[in-house]
Parts: C-alpha cells; sequence; structure tokens
C-alpha cells in the first residue's frame, strides 16, 4: 500500500513538473520518502544503507517535530542494531544486503554525537529519564574513546580507530557539531566540552587553505599543532564540509568564522554556486548548488527568505537532510 501511495504521489510530482515539493511538512516527506516502518534510514544516494548520521539526524528531526512516536521507532532501530556492547558507541554502517551488516565495528563520531545529542533534547522535552541516562552514557563513551590532547588542542577524533598516526591525526571538520558539545557542557557541567569548542573553532581559524581561505573535508592535524591537507582525500571544500557553516551557524549565527564561507559563495549569483571546490587548485564542480547544499548556502549568507522545510520530489536523502537541518537551525536561532 505504501509503495503504491508513493508511486502515486511521485506521479503527481512528475505532472507538475518536478520541481514541487511532495508534502507540504518537510518531516513527513522524509519519513515517507527515506524511513522504514522499522525505525531504519535509507541513503537512498549511498545504496540504501543506513548509518549513525542518519539515525542521528532523523532523531534531531523527529524532536524537533514532536513527533515522538516516530523518535522511539529510530532510537529502538538504532540501538538493537548498531550500538556497540563493548564500548557503548556505534557502528558506524548498516549494510541491509550483506550477511553481517555491521561487518565494519568502527564508529563515526559525529553519528555517536548526533544520536547523544537527540537523546538529551527528547528526554528534556518530553521528560523521559531514560533517553537522558542513554545520553549521558554515549557521552562518555565519546569522552572516553575518541577525545585526545594533540598538537595543543583538545580533539575528537573522526572514529575510535585508524585515525591517530602517532606524529599526526587525522580530523574531520564538520565532525566539530558545536551546538551538541554546548548542550552536552551545560547537561554534564564537564570542561573538556568548552574545551572542544574553544579548540574546534582555533582550529578553524588554521584550516584556510588555498585562494578562498576554506577548509577541506579531511584535515592533518601535526603533532607541532600545524594542519594541512589529508593525502588520502581530495582536498575540496565539498560534501562533508558543507556541513561546517551548518553547524557554526546553529552554534552562533553570528560566528567570526562564518566569514570565509559568507565571502567564497557572496561571490557567486546564487544559482550559479559550484557545489564544490578544490582548494588547493581552485577546480570547481562542473555543476553547481542545489537543495540541500543551496540552503546551506543561503542559511550562510543569511538570505533566509529562501529556506523551507518542503524537500523537493528529486532531492536524495542528504540533500533532504540537509535541508531539515538547515531549517532546524534557522529556527532555533530566531
Amino acid at each position: 500500500m505504501i509503495v503504491m501511495l508513493r508511486a502515486v504521489v511521485m506521479m503527481l510530482a512528475l505532472v507538475l513538473g518536478c520541481t514541487q515539493a511532495i508534502a507540504s511538512d518537510g518531516w513527513g516527506s522524509f519519513k515517507t520518502r527515506f524511513m522504514t516502518s522499522e525505525g531504519r534510514i535509507q541513503d537512498t544516494g549511498n545504496r540504501n544503507i543506513s548509518h549513525t548520521e542518519g539515525q542521528g539526524y532523523a532523531m534531531l528531526m523527529a524532536v524537533w517535530y514532536n513527533d515522538r512516536p516516530a523518535f522511539e521507532k529510530l532510537w529502538l532501530w538504532t540501538k538493537t542494531n548498531l550500538r556497540n556492547p563493548n564500548n557503548g558507541l556505534f557502528y558506524w554502517r548498516y549494510l541491509p544486503d550483506q550477511p553481517n551488516p555491521v561487518a565494519d565495528k568502527n564508529n563515526a563520531t559525529d553519528g555517536d554525537v548526533l544520536i547523544a545529542w537527540a537523546l538529551l533534547q527528547a528526554g528534556e522535552k518530553w521528560q523521559v529519564q531514560s533517553y537522558l541516562n542513554a545520553s549521558d552514557e554515549i557521552q562518555r563513551a565519546i569522552l572516553a574513546l575518541t577525545v585526545m590532547p594533540f598538537g595543543g588542542y583538545t580533539v575528537m577524533l573522526p572514529g575510535s580507530q585508524g585515525f591517530n598516526k602517532n606524529s599526526y591525526i587525522v580530523l574531520n571538520p564538520s565532525y566539530f557539531i558545536f551546538p551538541a558539545w554546548r548542550d552536552f557542557a551545560r547537561r554534564s557541567h564537564l570542561k573538556v566540552w568548552n574545551k572542544l569548542i574553544n579548540d574546534g573553532l582555533e582550529l578553524l581559524t588554521q584550516m584556510r587553505f588555498g585562494n578562498t581561505h576554506l577548509p577541506l573535508d579531511w584535515v592533518v592535524l601535526n603533532a607541532d599543532g600545524s594542519v594541512a591537507p589529508a593525502a588520502a582525500w581530495p582536498p575540496r571544500f565539498s560534501y562533508d564540509a558543507i556541513r561546517i557553516p551548518l553547524y557554526l551557524y546553529w552554534y552562533d549565527g553570528q560566528s567570526p568564522e562564518l566569514v570565509p564561507f559568507q565571502q567564497f559563495w557572496s561571490a557567486y549569483p546564487r544559482l550559479q554556486t559550484p557545489a564544490w571546490i578544490d582548494v588547493m587548485s581552485d577546480t570547481k564542480a562542473p555543476y553547481n548548488m542545489a537543495g540541500g547544499l543551496l540552503a546551506v548556502r543561503d542559511l550562510t549568507l543569511n538570505e533566509t527568505g529562501y529556506l523551507t522545510d518542503t524537500i523537493g520530489s528529486n532531492e536524495d536523502y542528504y540533500s533532504s537532510s540537509l535541508r531539515l537541518l538547515t531549517w532546524l537551525a534557522f529556527k532555533q536561532q530566531q
């Protein structure tokens, strides 16, 4: 029945030109298109796999839209299928077509942070102590397994395994989820969360590469405190790093760390803004921003009249997530 309804709705969207949103309620559209009946979020741009990022994003959305039944489904599926009983973190990826869907036992720290943050918000909004307890436990595991001093900074590794190379560490600055860290500091009264915020903001001032002065998707922090592009990834400001200004704005809509992004994007007409740029060669994407990417750009430039929580009929999981998260950040800063 759901498949038939989806087909009808998609056909109507095609008739209307494929540019209209398929529902006025962006969260309702998101659930219909990306959430299974069990509470698993499917990454439609990536073989319908699931990951802690998507579970955390959807849990945050469910809290914002006051959808407790959806939140409980999301949380039940997440803790049942992704929680690592040995360390309290979560397996980062779920491959539904594999005999062992969680063969990779590493975590993705941004997913852990998002889940803990959503549980904290849910526990406070709906007065559910078990959510608060679960959030506290995840926060403690994050601190124990992924947070460390290095190069004169306190940093959060992207995962508990594989990113500490002894003489340097690999960081993903889009994992610097400043508003979540602020809420963790308020909840726990632990100074380490504020230290992560302050050092993360300082690191972003150092991660200004090339002519654009933009950060990269992946960055190396050396033992002497210097930063450099991570050799294993293209030196791009791209689909990971697009979340940096989103989280900065969510933390502080007037943050001076937003300036490099504002300067770069304001140099282009809105609909001719490149989707990514290689900051070392200045090579730009051969296609322009659309969907959720464009929403982050609009938020960062305070062109908020363009913002909406409706999802275009051609938007995949990631674009739709960015669009709704941008809406949440905008509304929560008002």
